[in-house]
């Protein structure tokens, strides 16, 4: 079941200035599950925008779509991103949905999606990999954590042009961590600086993809004796790492 915190209304979704078109999903979600009708009031925020009020002004059950209306008077702005980068080895397809929500409603903005010697090379061919199901899982986020900003999703299906190439650039100006199981120095606590932070495949990068990650200034670090999956890793690591509140 989803959780909709704020209804976020999209740029598609947009009729005029002032009104926005609501349907699928979120239309029952609102009339069915929250019981709201004509005249009540959301928490709602434009994507990539200020959050704010709308105001539900038609229901038609028959077509499945309600009109909204956004009220400026009383916008604030989102949650502050938080300042980390995310390079993430593919996960398996059950996987990737949870993990993009969980990186979205931390308020990751960047993330890397990277292949690694252990990835299936089947995962890069999978349906979820799509655009439009990519864009949808990060909205699940933000609706979640209450949150109108898009987070940034670069797919990277080879490894070594990315860390050659484009590496430097996407890590500029952040403290490089790498997690990875082993003989390694503890993550650090409550980071206040721009972090990247390089997470692998359930049992770690390999051995050279380790030393190409280190070649470009990352820190290996361990969480634990422990090997954990992704989903469970991602947010024990940066509630480990960062200040969340």
């Amino acid at each position: 079941m989803r959780s909709m915190n704020i209804l976020l209304l999209r740029p598609e979704e947009r009729i005029d200035a002032q009104h926005w078109r609501i349907r699928g999903t979120r239309f029952r979600h609102i009339t069915t599950l929250l019981e709201r009708r004509v005249g009540d009031a959301l928490r709602a925020g434009i994507l990539d925008g200020k959050l704010g009020s709308a105001t539900i002004t038609e229901i038609d059950p028959t077509a499945e779509q309600l009109l909204v209306s956004f009220t400026e008077e009383e916008e604030e702005e989102p949650p502050a991103a938080l300042p980390l980068k995310l390079i993430l080895a593919l996960p398996r397809p059950k996987m990737l949905k949870r993990v993009l929500i969980d990186a979205s409603s931390l308020g990751i903005k960047q993330i890397v999606l990277l292949n690694s010697w252990k990835v299936d090379k089947s995962y890069w061919q999978t349906p979820h990999l799509k655009a439009d199901l990519l864009r949808e899982k990060l909205l699940l986020g933000l609706e979640q954590a209450m949150d109108t900003t898009l987070p940034e999703l670069i797919l990277a299906p080879r490894f070594k042009p990315f860390v050659e190439d484009q590496l430097a650039s996407f890590c500029l100006s952040s403290r490089k961590i790498m997690a990875h199981p082993g003989d390694f120095p503890p993550l650090p606590h409550d980071i206040s600086e721009p972090v990247t932070l390089a997470v692998g495949p359930e049992g770690g990068w390999t051995e050279y993809e380790k030393d190409m990650f280190e070649s470009q200034g990352f820190e290996c670090h361990a969480l634990g004796q422990r090997i954990l999956r992704v989903e469970t890793a991602l947010p024990t690591l940066v509630g480990r790492m960062m200040r969340l509140i």
